[in-house]
């Protein structure tokens, strides 16, 4: 799996995105992966959704140390696909991410320059407003009065926390996501407003979609 101790830039899901050049189809699937399996598992599936095709080429980049980069022709000639389609994906500087851009022939030769923009078009086009990050998060357990639920709540509020449960006992406790790097401000700030009235935890990471 991915390094679970730092953001990174991706995306989210699977996306895609076709256009037409010289009367080729380019049909752009990119999706979030997080090992190589996963990256040749999902090519695999489009490669057998479009088994028509002239061309399923494919690069993907996974987070891992070292960094795994690949990426295939498909019958292409040499360097006129995968390898633009990878140098989109680092100019992003994304990482678990794997890219299929299906050809279909159109009948006109796009020689090699044509193919390396078509392919870099065809990620770099679907890649359009879709990056996000995944950013390490703690599972932060709020404990507390039921007099200070109003005072904690308008805080999580401000800062668009996102609670994960609410359990009303002889007490309140509030989990919730906070970013690893906000935590000891969040805890900072919490004591302060309750005059340290509260308890405060954290848990294991855990690595979620963020902006």
């Amino acid at each position: 799996m991915g390094n679970i101790s730092e953001a990174y830039k991706t995306i989210k899901g699977t996306i895609q995105s076709e256009f037409e050049e010289e009367k080729s189809r380019f049909i752009t699937t990119i999706s979030h992966v997080e090992s190589e399996d996963e990256a040749n598992d999902f090519i695999a599936k489009i490669s057998e959704k479009y088994k028509d095709a002239t061309h399923n080429c494919t690069a993907f980049i996974i987070n891992e140390r070292p960094v795994i980069k690949r990426y295939n022709d498909n019958g292409e000639p040499q360097g006129s696909a995968g390898l633009p389609m990878l140098s989109v994906l680092e100019k992003e500087e994304l990482t678990n991410v794997c890219a299929v851009v299906t050809r279909y022939f159109g009948g006109k030769l796009l020689g090699k320059g044509g193919l390396v923009r078509a392919y870099g078009r065809g990620v770099s086009e679907t890649l359009e407003n879709n990056i996000i990050y995944k950013r390490p998060f703690f599972v932060v357990e709020l404990i507390h009065s039921y007099e200070l639920l109003g005072i904690i709540e308008n805080y999580i509020n401000e800062k668009k926390f996102q609670i994960i449960d609410k359990e009303y006992t002889d007490k309140v406790k509030i989990s919730l996501y906070i970013r690893e790097e906000d935590f000891e401000k969040t805890k900072s700030d919490l004591i302060n407003l309750t005059s340290s009235k509260i308890k405060i935890t954290n848990d294991k990471a855990v690595m979620l979609f963020s902006k």
